[in-house]
């Protein structure tokens, strides 16, 4: 094989291939690429007499000082797929990545197969914050290759044990009993969830927890006909109301796992004629921005968006300085409004 000039580690990529980070990783001897692939590398590489840039290869090996925000591409009503719950987020991640001296590079996480090659190994970003998933099953495996290939991240989702990586959370549980008490303070006995209450979705899953027993300790038991799955947008909420009134008109309240869920709710339940919260009460979690201007305003679980935005980015330098770390859950607060007072 003939190549002109100095032979570099992108010819010997596409004489073997592979993608230049792969040739990368096998000149360095990473585990992470099989011995045939390896072999094929080296091989070439003796051919073309390629040598390693040692003073490349030490830059490489330099932080770039720089993080990754990787968003889950989730259904809205804008063209910005972005659930508005991380808005907030987003603004306390880029003031602690300004105050700790890092760049940050946002993009979506369904843009990429490789994030590891397309970010540490490219030098491109240091490590990975991930905000959202979807359907935890469908990602749990992508999550335990990005341990495996030793990649840093952390991830914004219930802080559970036996999960692959960091992960920082709010306290779903606590979330969800205070906001189910809260209810039945309010006199409220039939109460519907709305929301997956499955391990697919696990924040979701750890609030219905504490709304079960929320119910228990007041000496009711939650009734699984008044649980209506349900993801993070209006529509959704709008629907699993809809079904659930179409069931069972009898509920005094609605817990919603989400704020969105919940206004889809309330457009839901004044359609079929009943007032929030004269007739049913009706409450969400998150206390995104629209939560406090909708009518009646959306009694809520706020979820402390500026101290989780600096975890994630502290708990990332840590592991990318090779410090040991854990996961951790963050405190929630009840904010109550007019939704779920009931005269």
């Amino acid at each position: 094989m003939t190549i002109k000039g100095k032979a570099t580690s992108l010819d010997i990529a596409h004489l073997a291939g592979v993608s230049q980070p792969t040739v990368s990783r096998a000149l360095r001897g990473s585990p992470m690429v099989n011995a045939e692939t390896r072999e094929r590398i080296l091989r070439i590489a003796r051919e073309l007499n390629y040598k390693v840039d040692k003073n490349a290869s030490s830059l490489r090996l330099r932080n770039a000082g720089t993080l990754a925000l990787l968003f889950f591409e989730d259904p809205t009503n804008d063209d910005s797929l972005i659930n508005p719950f991380f808005h907030s987020m987003l603004g306390s991640i880029t003031r602690a990545c300004a105050l700790h001296g890092q760049d940050l590079l946002v993009s979506f996480q369904q843009l990429s197969t490789d994030w590891q090659a397309d970010y540490e190994d490219s030098n491109k970003a240091d490590g990975i914050i991930l905000l959202g998933y979807g359907d935890y099953h469908q990602s749990r495996d992508r999550l335990q290759r990005l341990v495996e290939q030793g990649t840093h991240f952390v991830r914004w989702g219930a802080a559970l044990p036996g999960q692959p990586g960091v992960s920082i959370g709010s306290d779903n549980f606590q979330g969800g009993h205070d906001i189910t008490a809260h209810l039945l303070e309010q006199g409220c006995r039939r109460i519907a969830f709305l929301g997956h209450a499955s391990s697919h979705y696990p924040e979701f899953q750890e609030r219905y927890r504490g709304h079960v027993e929320a119910l228990r300790a007041h000496g009711l038991t939650a009734d699984p006909a008044l649980q209506h799955d349900a993801i993070t947008t209006e529509a959704s909420g709008h629907e699993a109301c809809l079904s659930l009134l179409a069931q069972d008109r009898s509920i005094d309240a609605v817990c919603a796992a989400s704020d969105l869920i919940a206004i889809g709710a309330v457009r839901a339940l004044r359609e079929q004629g009943l007032r929030v919260p004269q007739d049913v009460a009706v409450t969400g979690f998150d206390d995104i921005p629209l939560a406090a201007s909708v009518s009646p305003p959306l009694t809520t679980v706020q979820q402390d968006t500026k101290q989780a935005g600096q975890l994630l980015v502290e708990k990332l330098l840590a592991l990318i300085g090779r410090q040991p770390v854990e996961g951790q859950s963050i405190p929630v607060k009840l904010v109550v409004r007019e939704s779920s007072l009931r005269a």
